[in-house]
């Protein structure tokens, strides 16, 4: 089985979570990992080259999702529209709909390079917290989502969130060293993000989609 993993900081504490937990399962010692931006695990999973993997909300909707994803009540820090000519960011689906949800215009810049974007000085608007601020609402970036074997996916992924999840400073600091910032500051971002998806969740899910569509039909 191949399971799609978001490069990115924000889906640190469950590769962290997965690699404690494979020794104890003979099912996960036979998922190979295949890492890459959004957009491409989002491609590759519909395309049934990828069996599991965090797929970008808006991407979601008819897929079969479990109640993980990637979820930021108010600031996120590492998904900004930037001042300048409207642009998608090509790494992004769903990040590119939510500016034109929220009717803010410039450029989409996420991920990594847009957490050292902010960190470094920069400035713009964080659309999560913007979301927020319209709808009082936290805002999922991304569900975590199966072809097959959904019984097996939520076993395997059940107790992730229950505990926190310490990252050994090793990893930290490895992590840390490849994006060009502080282990420090990744521990801080890492405080912007959540993974369970509650009622809360599921209403922002569903009023994101209904605005996405109206924003189709327009």
């Amino acid at each position: 089985m191949i399971f799609g993993s978001i490069s990115y900081l924000n889906l640190l504490p469950f590769q962290v979570y997965m690699k404690r937990y494979s020794p104890s399962s003979q099912f996960s010692q036979m998922l190979r990992w295949r890492q890459n931006v959004p957009s491409v695990i989002n491609r590759d999973f519909h395309r049934g080259k990828i069996h599991t993997a965090f797929i970008s909300s808006i991407k979601s909707q008819r897929c079969k999702c479990t109640d993980l994803g990637i979820v930021a009540d108010g600031a996120v820090k590492s998904v900004f529209v930037i001042e300048g000519k409207n642009q998608k960011d090509p790494a992004s689906d769903t990040s590119n709909i939510l500016a034109k949800v929220l009717g803010v215009e410039g450029g989409v810049l996420i991920g990594d390079k847009a957490l050292k974007y902010y960190l470094s000085g920069g400035k713009g608007i964080d659309l999560a917290k913007e979301w927020k601020e319209q709808t009082d609402l936290p805002f999922v970036f991304a569900r975590l989502c199966y072809r097959d074997r959904g019984k097996r996916i939520k076993q395997l992924t059940k107790n992730f969130g229950i505990k926190e999840q310490k990252i050994p400073q090793y990893i930290l600091k490895k992590e840390a060293k490849k994006r060009g910032i502080t282990s420090k500051q990744l521990n801080c971002y890492l405080e912007h993000i959540s993974y369970h998806i509650n009622w809360k969740e599921q209403k922002s899910l569903k009023l994101f989609f209904k605005k996405a569509k109206k924003l189709k039909g327009a």
